[in-house]
């Protein structure tokens, strides 16, 4: 029992110092407006975004099919 409450208690250290970190970055400078890219840069930043969410969802659907798989194999082993 003590186990599971210093646990906890670390899990919770852990995400209170990556918020923090998280807030501490630095923001870059603005572009001055006299080169080729006048005006601020789009709100965070101008990375493709596509792709690394059609990968992440499709790694959660295989995951979810390999639950669903145990689940249906341990439901046919407790029938026989």
């Amino acid at each position: 029992m003590k186990k599971k409450t210093i646990q906890k208690y670390i899990m919770i250290v852990l995400f209170q110092l990556f918020a923090i970190a998280g807030f501490s970055q630095m923001m870059s400078p603005n572009n001055p407006g006299n080169g080729p890219q006048s005006g601020d840069p789009p709100l965070g930043g101008g990375a493709p975004v596509g792709s690394g969410i059609f990968i992440l969802m499709s790694l959660g659907v295989a995951y979810g099919g390999k639950k669903v798989f145990h689940l249906v194999s341990q439901n046919k082993r407790k029938e026989e």
